[in-house]
């Protein structure tokens, strides 16, 4: 059995347990995940940064644009999209990540508000997830950055309808993505994989809450573009970064998908944490392996958007 990396056991040891997700306990975990997400003043703090609302006409999508308040002539853009098995959570969960990569790299970025399963099954959560990726790369010359710079990403379900999102936009002649960026994505809804048994009740995602995230984000359906590791064309997606964590019950789906992009001809890199647990950098973002997790993101990012 692997064990998890110390430093991570330790931080999650120190998380109080929450109820088993399920109907009953939706609202609650929902309310408490909202309730734990800071706002923008508060992930931007006294940065040099803003932050405008802006609804996304003919769709009931709400997005969020950060950049800097002098944002250089054609900075990359960034197109979020939050986790939370598409059941929870909201586009305000990975502020602290959004706002460093900002401060970082002066991305333009942009989070999305998605409607959540069940009460919004698929097609809805990826639709508008697509609806807004097509109206911040049509407002490019507004927002303040290069459209042939903006890369994708998120992290769990956000990995997933992000590669989602890229498949669509290859197949519906939509943005031209520089690069998509899956942290530990939720790619296959099959459930069954190696790691998934070892991992079903260790961790903060296992295989229950997943098997709960897919049945009500498919209610019965199924397709490529909501399961992207049933997509049996992977050719002309851009460049993918795939990280997570050995421990963890997406390893094995993830390192798959990586497989099959390399043998599509598409540039991937994997990156594979030993002794790592789901969303272990949210939750010990700290620990020697959360830093070296984003030293790696930012040496892709900076190759994938030309900036040294």
């Amino acid at each position: 059995m692997t064990a998890f990396d110390p430093e991570l056991a330790g931080a999650l040891h120190g998380l109080p347990a929450g109820p088993p997700l399920t109907a009953e306990s939706l609202p609650a975990v929902r309310q408490a995940m909202t309730d734990a997400n800071l706002t923008c003043a508060e992930a931007i703090g006294d940065r040099d940064l803003v932050w405008t609302d802006h609804d996304v006409p003919g769709t009931d999508v709400v997005v969020t644009v950060i950049k800097p308040r002098h944002a250089e002539p054609g900075a990359p853009g960034f197109y979020n999209i939050h986790g939370g098995g598409t059941v929870v959570d909201n586009r305000f969960a990975d502020l602290p990540r959004m706002v460093s990569l900002v401060e970082e790299f002066g991305f333009v970025a942009v989070t999305v508000e998605y409607r959540l399963a069940p009460e919004h099954p698929h097609p809805a959560p990826l639709d508008d997830c697509y609806a807004g990726l097509t109206w911040m790369a049509a407002h490019a010359g507004e927002l303040g950055f290069d459209p042939a710079r903006l890369v994708v990403g998120g992290g769990s379900a956000g990995g997933g309808l992000s590669a989602g999102v890229a498949l669509l936009a290859r197949d519906r002649g939509g943005p031209a993505l520089a690069g998509q960026l899956l942290l530990c994505p939720m790619l296959d809804s099959r459930n069954n994989s190696a790691s998934t048994v070892e991992f079903a009740e260790r961790g903060v995602w296992g295989r229950a809450s997943n098997e709960f995230g897919w049945r009500s984000l498919l209610n019965g359906s199924s397709s490529p573009y909501a399961v992207p590791a049933t997509a049996t064309d992977l050719s002309g997606l851009p460049p993918a970064f795939i990280e997570v964590g050995a421990a963890e019950i997406f390893r094995d789906e993830d390192v798959d998908y990586a497989r099959r992009l390399w043998q599509a001809k598409v540039p991937a890199e994997l990156h594979v944490w030993a002794g790592a647990y789901h969303g272990f950098d949210r939750i010990a973002p700290d620990s020697e392996v959360s830093r070296a997790a984003r030293a790696t993101r930012s040496s892709w990012l900076r190759r994938v958007i030309g900036r040294a």
